[in-house]
């Protein structure tokens, strides 16, 4: 019951540190944080290809607002169902990847 708190409590604090363009990005898709192994992964299940490619997109800021809470973590975006495999990242490969993201 308290790790359920916890990934709740983080998914709040993580929402509301992001910026507009991002919650707005958020409330398009189905999103959570969850913890196992000390590791903080956020999910994100996105329910068009748009979405999905806004997202993806977006991963740098994301990334950017999870290490505000640990370096530590992972982001894993599904796109739409028989639309591809999902992308996941760790935030410290992401600044490897900009220019690809």
């Amino acid at each position: 019951m308290l790790h359920l708190e916890l990934e709740q409590s983080i998914g709040r604090c993580f929402y509301q540190a992001c910026d507009r363009i991002t919650q707005a990005l958020l409330n398009n898709c189905q999103w959570y944080l969850t913890k196992k192994d000390a590791i903080v992964m956020l999910i994100v299940d996105c329910p068009d290809i748009v979405s999905y490619w806004h997202i993806v997109s977006n991963i740098p800021q994301l990334g950017n607002r999870l290490e505000r809470f640990t370096k530590n973590a992972k982001i894993r975006v599904y796109p739409p169902f028989g639309k591809g495999e999902p992308l996941e990242i760790s935030v410290n490969e992401i600044s490897a990847y900009r220019d690809w993201l």
